[in-house]
């Protein structure tokens, strides 16, 4: 007999169930919902974070950084240096990842694309190159000003263009 494929199921249907459970049990909830009963279980444990996540989410798959403490370095480090106007690259993420790992003793740490790119969404980074900065506003841009708005009023006073409508 082939194994049975098994369905995501959203916040809202897992919440079904575990209500279910509560009144009747994990067994009878299993058969009621047709699922197994070790996932009721499981579902039961996440309750509290099952009520907090809205009701289409399915799973919870965003996990926590290993590392929290290099992570928070690496990431005031990244902030500095757009802060300076520097391009930052992925390799050079990585570089300094492995530079703060161990400063941090931290031998098991192998900073890799993978590990990089799931740093990056964690933190809602993204690679992007410095575009041109916008040129700077002349001193007397003030002054520049209110003669061209004169030159607009003095111009529509003497009613070279007409107003259509």
């Amino acid at each position: 007999m082939a194994a049975e494929r098994r369905l995501p199921h959203n916040a809202e249907f897992k919440l079904k169930a575990i209500d279910y459970a509560k009144e009747h049990g994990n067994r009878p909830a299993a058969r009621e919902f047709s699922i197994n009963e070790c996932m009721v279980r499981r579902w039961r444990q996440q309750e509290d974070e099952l009520r907090l996540t809205r009701k289409t989410k399915k799973s919870f798959r965003d996990h926590k950084a290993r590392w929290p403490g290099l992570e928070d370095r690496l990431y005031r480090w990244i902030s500095e240096q757009r802060a300076g106007g520097r391009n930052l690259f992925t390799v050079a993420i990585w570089i300094q990842a492995k530079a703060i790992a161990n400063q941090l003793h931290i031998e098991e740490f192998k900073a890799g694309a993978s590990w990089c790119f799931r740093f990056m969404k964690r933190w809602q980074l993204s690679v992007r190159t410095r575009t041109t900065v916008c040129q700077q506003l002349p001193a007397d841009y003030e002054e520049k000003l209110v003669t061209f708005r004169s030159y607009c009023k003095s111009k529509l006073s003497e009613k070279i263009y007409s107003h259509t409508v």
